[in-house]
């Protein structure tokens, strides 16, 4: 990535964790979209090299000749912000997004305060921010996410068989994503289903390795080992290969703090079942789009995901549905403008 002139940065986007989770990938995402449409470089570690990038220490030296926007998502980098702000004397508006739907601590009640601007990624979460916020939801990049040319090859090429029925859940294998109450709807369903098949992919962090461990073995215990499968962290590219391959997302968590996979499912064609949690409400179109269930509701999330593993047809029209359904609310050029307003207020 070549050097970037400090008189074209407009904005810094700092990601202060090294491994992907939800946050890191919502600035992968945005980042590219937005810089067609203002001065932005992301600054921390764990990045695509082709992200227009500066490093830390040239976010905390950039010339004091005008005002810039610091877009911070977590509470380091709001507390980086304040740092670069008022201690080294940068030129930084605050900008904090928050995602969370529970009350904040003390201490991340104390970083909000000290913000220019808040933005909330659903009606819920500007709830607990005890302040004014621009509720902005995420998008999805339907260049990334869209039915494969070829899905009949596609499925074959992962070891699917013509008539199988693919149910995906995608994220990290813990009690918090409801991973525990989806398998137990798969024992229940797949001894009288015998297309239906569950893919879980997303890493298993040594504090749940037990957990992951418990349901594997109550699989295999079914004889559904073969069915039900965990692949483990897979790469980007594969997990929008695996949206494109399956027939059905599950998204059964027991709170969430937006939620974009449905968002991803739905992009690709795949109509979502999910707990009422999270943005979900936002996203899903009750029985057109997919079904939402009350949280830990496992009779609940059964009856749902029978459904539409019983209906092809009404399953099909439901991917529709939901492809229609983001490209008309859910672009994340959307997204990208909203936010990019916000950072123009801030520095006129």
């Amino acid at each position: 990535m070549p050097d970037i002139p400090a008189d074209r940065i407009d904005v810094v986007a700092p990601n202060l964790k090294r491994r992907l989770s939800g946050v890191t990938a919502t600035v992968v995402r945005l980042i590219p979209v937005q810089a067609r449409m203002i001065g932005i470089v992301a600054t921390g570690p764990g990045l695509p090299p082709d992200l227009p990038h500066i490093p830390l220490a040239r976010a905390a030296t950039l010339p004091r000749d005008r005002w810039r926007v610091w877009h911070a998502r977590r509470n380091t980098e709001m507390a980086l912000g304040l740092v670069l702000r008022h201690l080294l004397r940068r030129r930084y508006r605050l900008l904090f997004t928050s995602a969370a739907q529970r009350r904040h601590t003390g201490f991340t009640r104390w970083l909000i305060r000290r913000q220019d601007a808040l933005i909330a990624t659903s009606p819920q979460a500007a709830s607990y921010l005890e302040r004014p916020a621009t509720v902005i939801l995420h998008g999805v990049d339907l260049s990334v996410f869209h039915p494969a040319a070829d899905r009949a090859a596609l499925r074959a090429e992962l070891g699917f068989a013509p008539d199988d029925i693919v149910i995906g859940c995608f994220g990290r294998i813990r009690a918090q994503k409801g991973i525990d109450l989806l398998v137990q709807a798969a024992l229940d369903l797949f001894p009288s289903r015998p297309r239906a098949r569950l893919i879980l992919s997303g890493r298993i962090t040594a504090d749940n390795q037990a957990f992951a461990d418990g349901l594997k073995a109550r699989i295999a215990a079914a004889g559904l080992s073969d069915r039900i499968r965990f692949l483990g962290e897979v790469p980007w590219a594969q997990v929008v290969r695996n949206y494109q391959a399956i027939d059905l997302f599950a998204a059964p968590a027991r709170w969430e703090g937006f939620g974009l996979t449905p968002l991803e499912a739905a992009a690709c064609g795949v109509p979502t079942v999910a707990a009422r949690v999270g943005a979900y409400e936002t996203l899903i179109r009750d029985g057109e789009t997919g079904s939402l269930v009350a949280r830990e509701d496992v009779a609940a999330l059964t009856a749902a995901l029978a459904r539409w593993l019983d209906d092809d047809a009404a399953r099909q029209a439901a991917g529709q549905a939901a492809r229609a359904h983001v490209e008309a609310n859910h672009a994340i050029e959307g997204e990208a403008r909203a936010i990019t307003q916000v950072y123009r207020r801030l520095l006129s």
